[in-house]
């Protein structure tokens, strides 16, 4: 794989990764079409630790003071458990269902596509709802609240549809305003994704050669980098435009798929 393609998938990775239209499936659509095959589709995974950094690192200091006051203070313990209740669906049923998402359902771009203009569609509609607002911050999210966005969580295992997209819109339609909804989204992913990354690394470590493990390398620096500008000024960017940019980048992008896989196969 050429030096290049190693840091188009890094940048794609880190720029759609916390933004609601599937890293994933903009770096199977990508990878597709540019004839790049990883073993195991271990490739796409694994370059989500530097996005994983990235969030980490810019809320290295919330981290720090969540964990400072765990002891203490009862809504800290109480969020800390809602974003844990949270990844227990994708923990269980991702483990669960690991070979047939990576067997099927990685291999069906038509799939990536199609989820893609649904999805874009579906949250074109929520952000133009006069929904009610009754969470305004991550730490009132009542535990099963917190439960059923983390099973919303698991419709992201189709590509295409969206980890932060399906746990944004669940949000949403639960009460969360647009800013908690975003930040919720960017503490759950922090679990989410080190899980899905060390249990892919399990999975596949046996099929990495050393040329796998360089282009994962630099993948990561190349999404860590775009993932801490994305992770900084998103939930500013969604206070004052909302979830429309991204929507109607979805349904653009899954036709443009669509077309160029009726055309080019």
């Amino acid at each position: 794989m050429a030096l290049w393609q190693v840091i188009v998938l890094g940048l794609i990775e880190g720029l759609t990764e916390f933004i609601p239209v599937s890293s994933t499936g903009h770096l199977l659509l990508v990878g597709h079409f540019l004839g790049f095959e990883s073993p195991g589709k271990s490739f796409e995974v694994l370059i989500q630790l530097g996005a994983i950094l990235a969030i980490t690192s810019v809320y290295a200091a919330k981290l720090l003071e969540l964990a400072a006051n765990f002891r203490t203070d009862p809504t800290t313990r109480h969020f800390v458990f809602a974003v844990g209740l949270a990844f227990l669906p994708a923990a269980v049923i991702g483990a669960a269902a690991h070979t047939v998402i990576k067997t099927y359902l990685f291999a069906a771009p038509w799939l990536v596509c199609v989820a893609l203009i649904v999805g874009g569609v579906i949250l074109l509609a929520v952000d133009r709802m006069p929904l009610k607002q009754r969470y305004h911050s991550v730490f009132d999210y009542p535990l099963l609240v917190a439960i059923a966005i983390g099973f919303a969580q698991c419709l992201a295992m189709i590509p295409g549809v969206s980890r932060s997209g399906a746990t944004i819109v669940a949000a949403l339609l639960l009460g969360a305003d647009k800013r908690s909804a975003t930040e919720f989204s960017f503490f759950l992913a922090m679990p989410t994704m080190l899980g899905a990354f060390v249990f892919d690394l399990y999975k596949n470590i046996d099929q990495l050669s050393g040329g796998d493990v360089a282009n994962i390398a630099v993948g990561f620096v190349v999404s860590f980098l775009a993932g801490v500008v994305v992770v900084r000024y998103l939930i500013d960017f969604v206070g004052r435009h909302g979830f429309a940019p991204f929507a109607w980048w979805r349904i653009i992008i899954g036709g443009m798929g669509l077309g160029a896989l009726a055309v080019l196969g």
